[in-house]
C-alpha cells in the first residue's frame, strides 16, 4: 500500500512540474505580438539548421498569424555575409564567428545557439542497404583527401564486422566518388574542425573553415545538393546534416546496384567515437551525449564563439561529429532597414520563442532540444537586443 502511495505522489509530481515550469516561463517572456501586428522579418544562412527553422516559421505564424518569416538556406557563409552588411534582421551559422567576421559583424553581435545536431558520413555502395559501414576519423580523413581511392581498400574491410558489408566492399573494386560542399558552410566548418582534431595530416594540408580547398571530389550546394548527389550517383560517400539522410531516399533500381528494392532510406556510417571503444551510430541521444561536457563552460552570448567545438568529445555514448547551431543577431535593431520599435519588439519574442517554446519540436526533426543552461544563457543574450538604445525586454 505504501509502495502504491508512493507511487502515484510521484507520478503526480512528474504530471505537474511541466505545468509548473511552463507558467513561470510564460510569466517572464517577452510580450507576444498584438493581433494587428504585420511584419515580414528576412533571414538566411545555414542549410543544417533549415529543417528546424522552417519547422519554427509554420508553427509561430500559426500562433501569430501576422508575423512571417522569410529564410533562404543559402550556407552559413553566405548568412554571415548578409548578417554583416546588416542585410537581414538576423542569420544562422553552424559556424561561430571567427576573428575576421568579429572585426566585420555589428559591435557587440550576439551569439545564440538555437539548437545541436550530428553531421553523418553518408555513402551509396552497391550491395549496401543499410547503415553501419564503420568508419574511423582517419579513415574518413584519407577517403577525403583522395588517399583511400577504393572501396575494397583494406583499411576499410579491417574495420567491418558484418559479413554482408564485408563482401559488398570486397566485391566492390570501384573508385569512391567523394562528395562535399561548393558553397561556404557551417556543416563544412564543423566537418573539416572535427578531421582536424583525429587527423594531423588534414589539419596540417587542409585545415578547417566554411570553405577548404578539397584535394578531391564533387561539389554540391546545401545540405540537400550532397545528398541529391550522392543518392543519385552509386559508389559515392559525403557529409550532411542527420535530418537530410533520414529525409531523403535512394532508388535502387537507377543508383544503388540495381537490384530492384525500389526506394530506401539513404545510408550512413557508424564512426568510431573519441574513446576508441564503439563505432555510433547518430542519433538525438549521443549527439546529447557530445554537447553535455560544453554547455557549462560556454561564453555569454555577446561574447567570443570561435572556438567553441562539441567535436570528438570524450565519452562512450558522444558521437563524434556534431554542432551547435546559432542565430547572429544585431543587439542594435536600429541599424536595419525597414525595422521600427514594435517590429523590433516582436523580432525580441520571436527569437525567444524559438529557444523556449519552439524547443519542442527539435527531437521529432533530430536536432538536440536546447538544455536549461543553454536557454537561460540564449535568454539573457536575448534581453541585450535595444531599439535606439532602450532595452526591449528585461531578463528576469
Amino acid at each position: 500500500m505504501t509502495k502504491k502511495v508512493f507511487l502515484g505522489l510521484a507520478l503526480m509530481l512528474i504530471l505537474l512540474v511541466p505545468t509548473t515550469v511552463l507558467s513561470a516561463h510564460a510569466a517572464s517572456a517577452p510580450p507576444a505580438p498584438g493581433d494587428s501586428d504585420k511584419y515580414n522579418y528576412n533571414a538566411g544562412g545555414s542549410t543544417f539548421a533549415y529543417p528546424i527553422v522552417d519547422k519554427w516559421r509554420v508553427q509561430y505564424h500559426a500562433l501569430y498569424p501576422g508575423i512571417t518569416l522569410n529564410y533562404q538556406a543559402i550556407g552559413s557563409g553566405a548568412g554571415i555575409k548578409l548578417f554583416t552588411s546588416k542585410k537581414v534582421d538576423f542569420a544562422g551559422t553552424d559556424a561561430p564567428l571567427q576573428k575576421s567576421e568579429i572585426a566585420k559583424a555589428p559591435k557587440g553581435t550576439l551569439t545564440i545557439p538555437e539548437s545541436m545536431g550530428a553531421i553523418v558520413v553518408t555513402y551509396n555502395v552497391p550491395g549496401i542497404y543499410k547503415n553501419g559501414l564503420k568508419l574511423t576519423g582517419d579513415v574518413i580523413a584519407k577517403i577525403f583527401m583522395g588517399q583511400i581511392t577504393k572501396w575494397n581498400d583494406p583499411s576499410l574491410i579491417k574495420l567491418q564486422t558484418d559479413s554482408s558489408i564485408i563482401k559488398a566492399l570486397q566485391n566492390d573494386r570501384n573508385k569512391i566518388n567523394v562528395v562535399h560542399r561548393s558553397d561556404g558552410s557551417g556543416t563544412t566548418f564543423a566537418f573539416s574542425s572535427y578531421l582536424s582534431q583525429v587527423s594531423s595530416a588534414w589539419n596540417g594540408k587542409i585545415g578547417h573553415a566554411t570553405s577548404v580547398p578539397w584535394p578531391t571530389g564533387m561539389g554540391g550546394s546545401g545540405n540537400a545538393g550532397v545528398a541529391a548527389i550522392v543518392k543519385k550517383v552509386p559508389e559515392s560517400i559525403g557529409y550532411v546534416e542527420l535530418a537530410y539522410a533520414k529525409q531523403n531516399t535512394m532508388n535502387t533500381l537507377t543508383g544503388n546496384a540495381g537490384v530492384g528494392l525500389g526506394a530506401i532510406p539513404m545510408t550512413y556510417a557508424y564512426v568510431q567515437n573519441h574513446d576508441k571503444t564503439a563505432f555510433l551510430d547518430a542519433t538525438v541521444a549521443t549527439t546529447a551525449a557530445a554537447a553535455s561536457g560544453a554547455v557549462s563552460s560556454l561564453p555569454a552570448a555577446d561574447g567570443v564563439w570561435s572556438n567553441v567545438s562539441i567535436n570528438d568529445a570524450p565519452g562512450p555514448n558522444a558521437y563524434p561529429i556534431a554542432t551547435f547551431t546559432y542565430l547572429l543577431v544585431n543587439p542594435n535593431l536600429e541599424q536595419l532597414s525597414g525595422m521600427s520599435q514594435q517590429k523590433a519588439q516582436d523580432l525580441v519574442h520571436m527569437l525567444y520563442w524559438f529557444v523556449t517554446d519552439g524547443q519542442q519540436y527539435a527531437t521529432k526533426l533530430l536536432y538536440v532540444p536546447l538544455p536549461s543552461t543553454i536557454q537561460e544563457l540564449d535568454e539573457k543574450g536575448i534581453s541585450e537586443i535595444k531599439f535606439n538604445g532602450q532595452q526591449l525586454w528585461s531578463y528576469p
